[in-house]
């Protein structure tokens, strides 16, 4: 770390918690924490990628670069922090909602930059995408553009179309998307209302429940993670009809969003 703290540092950067990055001015190596934010660095220029977790699936071609592919440094909830300082990073990208502090303050302690994103709207994605590629010196990719011109172009659904919907996440036990959530704010784009949206002010943003006893709702939105529901493990439990979606699209904020605005309204 003693030679890369001499590399001359922006004069300001600030990441979506208005806490300042020492990021150096040219960043050559990054180490992300997000499997999104995998996806949106890998797609817009993967040479910068030395380790992801090992949830990072997208792109599609992650590990078939030979040496030169990313080290995985285990999950979002558990990074290895020896491993990624040893890979000293110029940048440490993170979420957080995905993210521990205490993972991301070891980091900093360690000395290293870490540039923390917080994503909890359509447009708001749009936002931190921006900083997030910006912090890294890479230019406003054109997925990007593509992605905000295709949620734009969404048709507004007519109120009287509007459908309710339960959003599990989990079972064993049953935990449902709740209040502020990115998930919520894609479907709401859709016209889907969440039923636990409106927990109010200290509800809790993924709470359990009890399927018996859930608030009226006339869909069942299944995706297929963190919880991997399907035909025949999910909609058994819910009178309403249900729909199985892929969690990437619905969960993901990075190029999965100009695919997500066309293929989950489908879905």
């Amino acid at each position: 770390m003693a030679d890369r703290a001499t590399e001359e540092t922006r004069d300001v950067v600030r990441d979506d918690l208005g806490t300042t990055v020492p990021v150096p001015d040219r960043v050559r190596r990054v180490v992300s924490l997000v499997p999104s934010l995998t996806e949106a660095i890998g797609v817009t220029e993967p040479g910068l990628l030395v380790g992801v977790t090992d949830w990072c699936t997208h792109p599609l071609d992650l590990d078939t670069a030979g040496a030169s592919a990313p080290a995985r440094i285990r999950g979002t909830k558990n990074p290895d922090v020896d491993a990624i300082v040893a890979l000293a990073p110029d940048l440490v990208v993170a979420n957080d909602e995905e993210n521990r502090p205490a993972d991301l303050q070891a980091l900093r302690d360690a000395g290293l930059a870490v540039y923390v994103t917080d994503v909890r709207t359509v447009d708001g994605a749009f936002a931190s995408l921006d900083g997030m590629l910006a912090a890294c010196g890479l230019e406003r990719p054109a997925w990007l553009e593509g992605a905000e011109k295709a949620w734009a172009d969404l048709p507004r659904v007519a109120d009287a179309d509007r459908r309710t919907a339960i959003v599990p996440i989990w079972r064993k036990p049953w935990m449902v998307v709740g209040r502020d959530t990115f998930t919520g704010a894609v479907l709401d784009r859709l016209g889907i209302d969440n039923a636990f949206a409106d927990g109010g002010p200290g509800a809790e943003r993924y709470p359990r429940v009890d399927v018996a006893d859930l608030p009226p709702h006339d869909l069942v939105v299944l995706p297929d993670e963190p919880y991997r529901f399907t035909a025949d493990d999910g909609p058994e439990a819910f009178e309403a009809p249900s729909a199985l979606i892929s969690g990437r699209l619905l969960t993901w904020y990075g190029p999965s969003l100009l695919e997500a605005a066309t293929a989950l309204r489908a879905m």
